[in-house]
């Protein structure tokens, strides 16, 4: 397996250059040298089954590697039984979409803790991880799925909370948002040590097999006192995380993770931009 560089959605360039279907994206992307493509129903899953097959012949055309970002009002921290039934249901309709698109990885957010103790939500969202892993098996789908570290504090998904998350069960890997845990840490996860503490707690507690092929997000996110306030580009070096240092970390252990970047309307660029960066780490 080789690494994964591509763009969460299309970027406003791809608008730019003419182009009005997400069809045209895989050309565009393998134009430009990326490999990957996140397809984004973070407000609903509406795509048609006609038009994912045919993303996805462009895909498999172009050498594109898909996946997709479930709908972000999933929340896995709730044990009500009709929030339990329709967080089933939306990751269902993300994996039937994905099968559709080709695509292999779900994106899927945890939730927020609520007025109930962190501690409750956290074993609140194991039970939900565990009866959407099987209701995944029942139905059917082998589409890995991929719990995201999240970017407020109020919300399960810390690197820690993550990896014990996806040591449940070998068909959950990590979607590591570096932005993410740079911004709920309050700038702290920025610097080749502390990403390097991440990703050795990602391996021991995961194992290495499925560590070194874990899924990314990546891009610059402001943050306050209370961790993330909103996406930005690489032209804002203000908040960061800068992405080299962990470019060289993954180039020295010799992972090959699939680095999907979400910066806001430069994620195609950026894309590139950080692809660039772990190629020159590899060759140093």
């Amino acid at each position: 397996m080789e690494i994964k560089f591509g763009p969460a959605g299309n970027a406003q360039s791809f608008a730019e250059a003419g182009f009005k279907a997400t069809v045209d994206a895989p050309r565009w992307l393998h134009e430009m040298g990326l490999n990957a493509y996140e397809y984004q129903c973070g407000r609903g899953v509406n795509i048609g089954e006609e038009t994912a097959r045919k993303i996805a012949a462009q895909a498999a055309l172009h050498d594109i590697a898909m996946s997709l970002h479930a709908p972000y009002y999933i929340n896995l921290s709730n044990r009500d039984e009709e929030r339990v039934q329709k967080n089933i249901g939306y990751v269902l309709a993300s994996c039937q979409a994905a099968t559709w698109l080709g695509a292999d990885r779900i994106v899927v957010h945890t939730g927020g803790v609520g007025k109930q103790s962190r501690t409750k939500a956290f074993e609140n969202t194991k039970e939900n991880v565990r009866d959407i892993l099987n209701a995944v098996e029942q139905a059917g789908y082998t589409t890995t799925i991929c719990l995201e570290t999240m970017g407020k504090q109020s919300v399960i998904g810390s690197a820690e909370e993550i990896f014990e998350l996806v040591a449940l069960d070998d068909r959950l890997l990590p979607c590591i948002d570096f932005g993410h845990l740079n911004a709920r840490t309050c700038g702290k996860c920025s610097t080749e040590e502390e990403f390097a503490q991440v990703l050795d707690l990602m391996e021991n507690t995961i194992g290495t097999e499925r560590a070194r092929v874990f899924h990314s997000h990546f891009s610059h996110i402001e943050y306050g006192p209370k961790g993330e306030v909103r996406h930005l580009t690489f032209a804002d070096e203000q908040y960061g995380p800068d992405f080299a240092p962990l470019a060289k970390l993954i180039a020295q252990r010799g992972w090959t993770p699939r680095f999907i970047c979400e910066s806001a309307g430069t994620q195609a660029e950026d894309a590139k931009q950080m692809m660039d960066i772990y190629l020159a780490s590899q060759n140093r």
